[in-house]
């Protein structure tokens, strides 16, 4: 093959595999989320109370925190491509599990083990976008997959839990179950292989921790959803509290869902290329509309604009972030990824618990406000994290990779080199692309 055309097949865009990943996403957060909406149903099909069929939804995420990094470890030599269809099929037999048994403790056995692969996927899926995606272009490959997440967020649950509706609990989870061998079988076909280098360094968490710029953003990152689902969770009582009318619950959560998606969209136009000057940014911007919630969102269109600043934040602050740990990880940014999967379910449990807290001390206006705090200091972690952490993009100006006069840095100096800057410049580029250990091959 001449140099051209191996130079071609490097560069290429793969657009199908990238969409197939989304469509991942997507059956994901819905499966996680489904229980929710048929509360009622399925307490009354599995003959339990509505709280202990929460737990459906709760105990799928706590089995993700207490699993998803030594899962990672013991799977880490696994084939990229064939773990995520292993995945997909491990979803599927979870949710035709919960949607045939009769007994509430079969269904709670069969939603651990979808959770299972659900803290699996998630630290697999960036990574292995970062190997198949052109350097350049990795940021872009991100935020089509994680269209997937907003998708998921927006509609997922909600047409699940109409379709449980229509024809019943049951048959939301076991269509989920076919759509999920359906993907599989177009994962088998469409994703390509990562060649494994055996000389490639073993996924180490300790290792990952120790990369500069990590424990940065795997605290900054979970802060942010803290914040997001401490509001949200929360979003009902805050309207009515507004005075404003109930249609106004199913609207502002419909906004902050599109919100979200034009976020990524924004996202994946500048994660490449202006990463750092968006997130601060795109941050800032968070942190004021919450903060103006309580003064201007007590009409619908001043509520509305608020939340969709809010949504489309946030959708953008995960592929920044998303970006940013890959970044940092280098070597070892399956790890690093793994990592921040246990500290952003940490995040949004505490979240929950958080908006509780300042409902109860604060009142329901004054949610919001308690929950840009959480923002403010992600955003001041995000300021001081310049050098490793957040690193400026190959088209922000040198002045504003330097940090601008009398800014500190993640050492906690009072100000940076342009040639340390420079430095950290390539850090932002090619290292969220495939290492010299890995290689995307067509299967």
């Amino acid at each position: 093959m001449s140099s051209a055309a191996s130079a071609a097949k490097r560069d290429r865009f793969p657009l199908a595999a990238l969409i197939i990943l989304a469509t991942i996403g997507f059956t994901a957060i819905t499966t996680e989320l489904l229980p929710s909406g048929l509360l009622p149903q399925i307490s009354a099909g599995l003959n339990v109370s509505e709280p202990v069929a929460g737990y459906l939804t709760a105990g799928y995420a706590a089995i993700i925190v207490v699993t998803v990094i030594p899962a990672a470890r013991l799977l880490a030599r696994a084939p990229r491509h064939v773990l995520l269809v292993a995945l997909i099929l491990t979803f599927a037999a979870s949710n035709a599990l919960v949607g045939i048994v009769s007994d509430f403790g079969a269904a709670m056995a069969a939603r651990m083990v979808g959770g299972i692969a659900h803290g699996l996927l998630w630290s697999t899926m960036a990574p292995y976008v970062s190997r198949i995606v052109p350097a350049h272009k990795v940021g872009k490959g991100l935020a089509i997959v994680f269209s997937g997440n907003s998708l998921g967020l927006a509609i997922g649950a909600p047409v699940g839990t109409a379709l449980g509706g229509f024809l019943g609990w049951r048959a939301s989870f076991l269509v989920l179950a076919g759509s999920g061998i359906l993907l599989a079988l177009l994962a088998l076909w469409l994703l390509p292989a990562v060649r494994w280098n055996p000389d490639t360094p073993r996924p180490s968490l300790r290792m990952a921790v120790a990369q500069p710029g990590v424990k940065t953003v795997a605290i900054a990152w979970p802060l942010l959803l803290l914040a997001h689902f401490a509001l949200f969770t929360y979003i009902a009582p805050f309207i009515r509290e507004a005075g404003l009318p109930d249609y106004g619950i199913t609207l502002s959560l419909t906004v902050l869902g599109v919100a979200g998606l034009v976020g990524v969209w924004i996202a994946g136009i500048t994660v490449d290329s202006r990463p750092r000057r968006s997130l601060l940014i795109t941050t800032a911007a968070v942190a004021v509309a919450m903060l103006l919630l309580p003064l201007l969102g007590v009409t619908i269109p001043g509520a509305m604009v608020l939340m969709a600043v809010w949504g489309g934040g946030i959708g953008a602050i995960g592929i920044y972030n998303q970006a940013a740990i890959l970044r940092a990880g280098r070597d070892y940014r399956d790890a690093a990824n793994g990592l921040t999967v246990l500290t952003i379910q940490i995040g949004i449990t505490i979240g929950a618990v958080y908006g509780a807290a300042a409902l109860v001390t604060a009142g329901p206006l004054l949610v919001p406000v308690a929950a840009a705090v959480p923002v403010i200091a992600a955003l001041v972690m995000i300021l001081t994290g310049r050098a490793h952490a957040y690193a400026p993009g190959p088209k922000e100006s040198r002045r504003f990779r330097s940090g601008g006069p009398g800014t500190g840095g993640e050492s906690g100096g009072s100000g940076e080199s342009e040639e340390s800057a420079e430095r950290a410049e390539p850090t932002a580029r090619p290292s969220t692309a495939a290492g010299p250990e890995e290689r995307a091959t067509r299967s």
